[in-house]
């Protein structure tokens, strides 16, 4: 039996307590309205499928990222209902969906349920919603099937899809899926889909014509090797774990990351952005650590304009360094990536007086600076370690600003501006043109209204949610009468300070006639030890990952929490299990 808090002192509603479950009920709202609109009861998007990168079945599911998030914030079931209808839409919609020119498309654009071959900032984008499925409810049989058979994929157990060379410990090829790794230049074709109708479409990155999306992608060739963003692979894996406790899937997802390590300990503590079949750096590059599609040095030309993109994803690698940390809590991973921000920043340089901080790297060196240090994957850094170093490199993020006591207006002007978006987002929805057979299934990423970041740093006290990545969160909520994760109605929490070994966070009962009871549990996966609690200057010990509190009606209070973080094993199990 859990350690059980009794709150009895009354507290009356703090505006930010009010703001929060407004928000979350405004947001399931427009929520149920957008999916009424453009999904039908298959699941299925209300628009013309297709395969690319800039349109895509990737696309189609990403229009609900965000709202399997705010079901496991305690939104309603109605949320988990529609993700599990559209996951399992869109899955049998590509699947029926056929390229004619496109080669690895041809008997469909998914393939076992998968993307048949494409990168991992897209194939990351299919998983928007598959990604944070365990999270509100581990145990759903398709859930468990898909987990497996899509991490078996990338750990060299698919004769079909052999993406994954252990020997070398590298993913094969940037492009991959379940028909396996591309091991050949790709073409614009591949990235760009089959032809499509002049000017029936309206098409959101800018090009005019199809001519213009094939020119978009004619530099994305050089694809063969491993490239940084393939760790995002290993949160199929991290899930894996979390579900099954199988060690085989633990193993695979450190030891990748710690071929990453290796890799940028041998590159001046700098992730290389290609790695050859061989495992060289730069093996797939004529030996160029910063080659390769999506490289450190992969700038390209807009077709529309002649002006220069500078199109570099190794950032995404941080996904895999999040996923060892949360599995092992070894400081190596965060101190990886901070030795290479630091590293790329010491390439300063002072241009007309002002000092400047590179970007890219190409065969004359570092280019693209800029007037503010590099500083892509720091904010995560600093909440894994705590550590003043790190937080250093923050700049003036207004979350980290809040815990540091800086920022009190924070809770309120957030959840303000969400609420302006959520208004944005259903006016586009409102006057959408676009009709299912013009629509393509990109056009309605912009109208998602689930604005769940604010909310998930508010209540769980952690950066907010990336698509498939695992979250990274100091606590984690459960319902014990509903048996269900989340806030129980009428409760709001917000986190309040972090950090090392402690936090203190707020929780209050609004419905002033009912009392209400929660479990609190240390981080998402109970990864962390809650080991005291301590309220109204009586310490509590609880000495477990999770903990009880009874909330009388109208009760409400502020606690501290010390906890010993990573001292658990990440599993997506309920602490009544």
């Amino acid at each position: 039996m859990s350690t059980s808090v009794r709150v009895e002192t009354p507290m009356a509603p703090p505006a930010w307590a009010v703001m929060e479950r407004e928000l979350m009920r405004t947001v399931t709202a427009a929520c149920l309205e957008f999916y009424e609109k453009y999904f039908d009861d298959r699941g299925y998007l209300l628009c013309v499928p297709r395969w690319g990168g800039d349109d895509g079945p990737d696309d189609a599911i990403e229009n609900l990222t965000g709202w399997p998030i705010l079901y496991a914030l305690g939104g309603p079931e109605i949320l988990l209902d529609m993700c599990n209808q559209a996951q399992d839409g869109h899955i049998q919609q590509y699947t029926e969906a056929k390229t004619v020119d496109v080669p690895f498309a041809r008997d469909g654009m998914y393939y076992k349920e998968f993307p048949t071959m494409c990168d991992w900032l897209h194939n990351g984008e299919s998983m928007s919603v598959f990604g944070s499925l365990g999270l509100c409810d581990h145990k759903d049989r398709d859930y468990q099937r898909r987990l497996r058979q899509w991490s078996a994929l990338y750990m060299g157990e698919d004769s079909e899809a052999p993406n994954y060379d252990p020997e070398h410990r590298i993913v094969r090829s940037l492009f991959t899926g379940s028909r396996g790794p591309m091991l050949r230049k790709a073409t614009a074709l591949d990235w760009a889909g089959d032809p499509i109708e002049e000017n029936r479409f309206h098409l959101l990155h800018g090009e005019r014509n199809y001519q213009e999306m094939l020119d978009h992608f004619k530099d994305y060739t050089d694809v063969v090797g491993d490239h940084p963003s393939n760790l995002v692979a290993t949160s199929l894996g991290f899930d894996a774990f979390a579900a099954t406790g199988e060690d085989k899937y633990r193993d695979w997802v450190i030891d990748y990351t710690n071929a990453w390590v290796e890799r940028a300990e041998s590159n001046n503590g700098i992730l290389p952005s290609n790695i050859g079949l061989d495992g060289t750096i730069g093996g797939a590059c004529d030996g160029k650590w910063y080659g390769g599609c999506y490289g450190w040095g992969f700038t390209t030309t807009v077709p529309q304009n002649g002006e220069l993109a500078h199109r570099n994803t190794v950032n995404l690698g941080i996904a895999g360094f999040g996923n060892a940390y949360l599995l092992t809590g070894d400081p190596k991973y965060p101190d990886t990536w901070r030795t290479m921000i630091d590293a790329i920043n010491a390439n300063s340089k002072v241009i007309d007086g002002e000092t400047m901080y590179p970007r890219m790297y190409g065969d004359d060196g570092w280019y693209h600076y800029g007037p503010q240090p590099y500083a892509t994957g720091a904010l995560d850094v600093y909440y894994w370690s705590m550590e003043k170093q790190d937080r250093d490199r923050v700049h003036d993020h207004p979350w980290i600003s809040f815990l540091d006591g800086r920022n009190d207006n924070y809770p309120i002007e957030a959840m303000q501006h969400d609420f302006g978006t959520v208004r944005d987002r259903m006016s586009l929805v409102h006057n959408d043109p676009t009709t299912p057979d013009t629509r393509l299934s990109d056009n309605t990423n912009p109208y998602n209204p689930a604005t769940v970041g604010t909310l998930f740093q508010m209540i769980c006290g952690g950066p907010a949610p990336y698509r498939s990545q695992a979250v990274h969160s100091r606590f984690w909520y459960f319902d014990p009468e509903m048996r269900r994760p989340g806030l129980p109605d009428d409760v709001a929490v917000l986190v309040e300070e972090l950090w090392a070994e402690d936090a203190v966070l707020s929780l209050v009962n609004l419905d002033q006639s009912e009392a209400r009871e929660v479990i609190v549990q240390g981080g998402a996966y109970g990864e962390h030890s809650c080991d005291t609690v301590t309220v109204d200057g009586k310490e509590i010990s609880v000495e477990d990952n999770h903990f009880t509190v009874h909330l009388d009606p109208g009760a409400g209070c502020r606690m501290r929490v010390t906890m010993s973080r990573y001292a658990n094993q990440p599993s997506f199990s309920s602490p009544w299990e």
